[in-house]
């Protein structure tokens, strides 16, 4: 299974971005798609999550409003909009996969950085 994150950068406070994460070697559909982030001396935290059967999705309370999760089944991607974006978003983001929805993440990618200037 490789997860491959891409589409981060500099942005200012505001702005909208979206990165992808395609993956592959798995049934994607079948999958909860989830992102994650990490910003510099802090642990790892939740952002959001799409069920692929379901088609559910879930977010932090941080994101939500602001960040919508979605994903192509047939391109085996899943993306993240981020709109409204503040310093506080900036982050390496990383994409994850797991074939349930509760449990730990199986699958993780390498990670995307995000930059949000004031």
């Amino acid at each position: 299974v490789q997860l491959q994150a891409s589409g981060g950068g500099l942005v200012q406070t505001g702005d909208s971005l979206r990165i992808s994460c395609e993956a592959s070697g798995l049934t994607f559909s079948s999958y909860v798609m989830g992102w994650f982030r990490q910003a510099p001396g802090k642990e790892r935290e939740f952002v959001a999550a799409s069920r692929g059967s379901a088609g559910s999705t879930y977010y932090a309370d941080s994101v939500k409003g602001r960040f919508t999760i979605s994903r192509d089944n047939a391109k085996n991607t899943v993306y993240l909009q981020m709109n409204s974006l503040k310093p506080e978003d900036t982050a390496v983001y990383y994409c994850a996969a797991n074939a349930y929805y509760s449990g730990n993440y199986r699958y993780w990618g390498q990670g995307t950085q995000v930059t949000v200037s004031s």
